[in-house]
Order: structure tokens, then sequence, then C-alpha cells
């Protein structure tokens, strides 16, 4: 059998687990706090970190006090030398201090990701090599797929021979190749996928899943990767392990007996009647395929730092500065038709007074920003699709009314803003379900990166308002849009419903997803150097929360 890939140890940094009863999909990508008694699944593992971002607080506090804003800073970045830690673990929850860059361009349009193929020997060091790749490599954002999770499922003979030990597992026709390529190509697309996880002592794939993103790095180990040309086609860079005979059998050895609970002379037979054929036979002739051949597999540093070298050339080539090319897209355009803006009363301006004024107090900002979300929200809805209807009144007269046509809304809030706006739609709509996705500013490339996001599991069959309290750039609401359409969202299912928005955001959203509705209370012209929307509201979680800095 092949070298195994256990994903519950060695996870990817775009992935989390999750059987068929959850009710959400939840994934958590960055430097926030999960509550252990939530339910909530998490990503495992993640590569390091931008130097320097700033924290997200707790999303609640106490009445009355004032909460502080924290920043987080690795000493790397102010001269100490000393690298921060990726992943902190307590006893109840896992924080991963690293997001998910943009995986798009100013269009909307995904980012080709770079794809490594590692293919080697059972036992060779494949996923040593992986592992290694992933730490230097230093990229916020990699996953790692392994060909072990694509063992075809057994019938009851099959089963039978396995436990025999007289099952070829190194054959080709043990693999689920369709799905492989099927579940490679979705990550190509940055679509989440579900991958099998496969139990080794019981041969047979397990009934929860790993859930799974795309990346700007996808590695895809496994031993008869070079044997397909589909699955060759698709990988920029492919790599070959090559490990002395005796050492993999060595490690082999040690490997089955201890981790899978196999007898030394079954691990001989099954090796010498089925893993040494298949290696001379199938995995030893696609070296041909290989772009480079790494000696001794995880010890040879030298060809790592190679590897990981070409990697970064060719990121650098294929990244973006999407903010700042945001910012100056679309001027002097005429506004969409998609946006729609909350007709204007002397009301309305009323209460953009107080909140746009900078002595308002807290009290008053956060009075005044309700109950404009509050008419921000039914207006939203009055676009939605609505039927007629007949009903008969207490008077027995009948009446010809109106019902909005989807009975299944989902409220998206951007955190941590956007969750200010959850309320008003639970106020007007009893059974909305809602998501959360929190997306913040690495604050050394002003970029927007993806921390953490919470999602029904069949949000696809929902209509969608996403929620966010103020839109400039329109990064952060891309992103959101961008996290949406991979989870098989329609584009034309997503309305976007902010309180205040500029316009060069208004026209990056609409250029890039032209079917997405726009709403809002008010749009601005323009956006000064830090990215603020001009004349605006200030920072609005810093003023609704109480986190502004003194």
């Amino acid at each position: 059998m092949s070298s195994s890939l256990d994903f519950a140890d060695v996870p990817s940094s775009a992935s989390s687990d999750r059987s068929d009863g959850n009710d959400d999909l939840c994934y958590d990508f960055g430097s926030i706090d999960i509550d252990a008694d939530s339910g909530e699944t998490s990503a495992d593992y993640t590569s390091p970190p931008s130097p320097a971002r700033i924290a997200s607080p707790r999303l609640a506090t106490l009445k009355g006090q004032k909460r502080e804003r924290t920043l987080s800073l690795s000493k790397s970045s102010t001269g100490g030398g000393i690298k921060s830690e990726t992943v902190l673990r307590t006893r109840h929850r896992t924080i991963y201090t690293a997001g998910r860059p943009p995986w798009y361009d100013a269009q909307g349009q995904s980012f080709e990701p770079f794809v490594i193929g590692i293919c080697g020997g059972s036992a060779s060091g494949k996923t040593t090599v992986s592992r290694k790749i992933i730490e230097a490599l230093d990229v916020p954002w990699v996953t790692l797929i392994s060909m072990d999770s694509f063992y075809k499922v057994l019938n009851e003979e099959e089963h039978k021979l396995a436990f025999q030990n007289m099952y070829d597992f190194d054959h080709p026709d043990a693999f689920d190749f369709q799905l492989l390529i099927e579940t490679l190509q979705k990550l190509k697309e940055s679509k989440r996928v579900e991958v099998p996880v496969y139990n080794f002592v019981t041969h047979g794939r397990e009934k929860r899943t790993k859930t799974m993103y795309g990346a700007n790095v996808i590695i895809c180990e496994g031993i008869l990767l070079f044997t397909n040309s589909k699955l060759l086609e698709m990988m920029d860079m492919k790599v070959f392990i090559d490990t002395d005979s005796d050492i993999r059998l060595a490690r082999r050895l040690k490997r089955d007996i201890m981790e899978r609970g196999r007898d030394l002379e079954g691990v001989i037979m099954q090796y010498n009647r089925f893993v040494k054929p298949s290696f001379d036979y199938y995995i030893a002739p696609s070296v041909i395929h290989a772009d480079l051949i790494v000696p001794r597999g995880g010890e040879n540093q030298v060809a790592i730092n190679l590897i990981v070298q070409h990697v970064h050339t060719q990121l650098q080539l294929r990244g973006v500065k999407l903010r700042s090319k945001l910012v100056k897209s679309h001027v002097d355009q005429p506004l969409p038709q998609t946006l729609k803006v909350l007709p204007s009363t002397p009301q309305i301006i009323g209460m953009h007074t107080f909140i746009r004024n900078r002595d308002t107090s807290r009290d008053e900002f956060i009075f005044y920003s309700k109950r404009l979300i509050r008419l921000l929200i039914e207006y939203a809805l009055s676009l939605f699709s609505f039927k007629d209807v007949t009903i008969e009144t207490p008077q027995n007269i009948v009446y010809q009314g109106k019902r909005i046509e989807s009975r299944k809304i989902c409220g998206v809030s951007i955190l941590r803003a956007g969750e200010t706006m959850e309320q008003a739609l639970c106020d007007v709509l009893k059974d909305v379900r809602l998501g959360k996705i929190l997306i913040q500013t690495n604050m050394e490339t002003d970029e927007p990166e993806l921390y953490y996001l919470r999602l029904p599991k069949d949000i696809k069959d929902y209509r969608i308002m996403l929620m966010d309290a103020t839109v400039g750039t329109g990064a952060a609401a891309m992103m959101a849009i961008r996290v949406l359409l991979d989870h098989d969202v329609p584009e034309e299912n997503i309305l976007l419903c902010s309180l205040l928005m500029a316009e060069s955001g208004v026209h990056s959203i609409a250029y890039a997803f032209p079917k997405v509705k726009i709403v809002t209370t008010a749009v601005d012209v323009e956006i000064n150097e830090k990215f603020y929307i001009i004349p605006g509201i200030g920072n609005f979680g810093d003023r609704y929360f109480g986190t502004e800095l003194e």
C-alpha cells in the first residue's frame, strides 16, 4: 500500500473536517477565537503570517465598558528576529494567525494557483517534503492534498482480501482517478470541495469528509500521480522523490506495524507481492515526467530551497495589488443600474447628520445607525420578488396582498462592522439564517485577507443578503462575494447591502459582478490615501464598538 497522509495529523491550511450531520460549514483561517462549545470545526494548518496586523477584538462587550484595540506584531518585524507562532493552541480552541490573501484579480476573476505534484515510491518521504515546502514557502495560503484519500470503495470480497494482505493497493485500479481529477480541478478554480477521509485500519472511507479550498499554492502528492496524463497537465511543477529501496522498506515496516496494526509477515508479503512490482512497473518509469528529482527526500534541503525559490518567483509574477487598483478603476463613470439608493428624505439626511458628525457620542451613534440600518434592510427586502396572494380580513373582506417569493434567505455579515446589521434583518425576517465572514486588512500590504467564515452548508440554495456597514474600495466586499461564488451561490442571488458606499467601491463590484444587486443609503464621491470614504463616517466598527484609538 502507498505511503499514507493522515489529514488529522498532516492537515491543510485550507481545510476543515465535517460529517454529513453538520448544519454549517465553518473554517477558521486567521486570528479569531472560536468558542469550544459552538460546534464549529476549523482549519488545521496555516503557513506563516504576515508580520503585522490588527487583531479582531471580541465581538461583544459588557455594557458601559470601552474595549481596547489590540495590535499584534511579530518580533521579526520590529527587529527582534523572533518569528511569531502561526498556530496557537489551547485546551478549548485553536487560534490561527494568517489569513488568506485575494485569490482573484480586480475584475473578480480567480488567479490560477501554482500546482506542485510530488511523486515517489511508498514511504519515500513525499509527505515530509510537502511539509518542508509549506514551512519554507512562508506564504499565507497553501493546500495539501494526498492521493491516499482517493482509494476506491471496496466491496465485500475486496475487503476480505485487504485484511489478508492480498489486495493490491499499489495498482492504478485501486485509485479513483476521476474523483481526484475533479477535486483538483475545483481546487484550481478556488471552489470548495469535499475530500474523502480514508481509514487505513478499516480499509475504507469514513463518513466524515475534509472540506478544502483552493489556494495560492496547491501541493498534490501520491505514488501514482505521474501515471495519469490529465493530472500531469494540471501540474505546474513535478517533483520525484528518489529514496533508496531499503530505507523505504524500513519506514514502511515501522509505519504499518506501529500505526496500522499490521504484523511483520503480512507487511513483508504485501511488499514483495504488490509494492515492489508496482514501483518497478509504474512508479519508477514515471520519473521521466519529473521537472526535478530529489534524492534523500526531506533531508535534501538544497532541493527544497530550489523548489521554494521557483514557487516564490511564479507567485510574484501572478500577484496583483488589488486595493490600489480598485481605487483607480472606473473613474468618472456613471453609477451602474444595479445600484439602488434609499430615497433621500429630510429624516434620512438627519440621521446621516448624526452618524457623520465626529462629535456624536457613541450612544447616539449606535441609536441612529440602528434606525438607518433598519430602514435600509426594509428597503433592500422590497427589491426581492413578491407574489400576489389573496387573504381574508377579520371583517370577512377579501384583500389582494403580496408575499415575498423566496422562503430561503440568508444574511451573511462581513465581520466585524457587518454584524451590526444582523439584528435589523432578524427583526423583519423571523426565519432568516445567518452566516459570517471575517475579512481584515493586512497592515503591511493594505490588502484584505480572509480569516474565518461560517455558512449554511446548503447556502447555494439561498438568496443572500451580504451585509457590511461601509464599502470603500470594495475590496472586502469583492472577497466576500468571491467566497459565496466559490460556494456555488449564483451571482444573481446575491444582494450587497451597505450603510454607506464610495463610488469606486460601487463601480468595482458592479464591474466584477454585474448580476449582484447593490443597496445603500448614500454614495460618497471620494476615498483618501488611507482608503477611508470622504466625507464618510470614519471607521464605523471602531465608533460602534468603542474601540477608537485615543
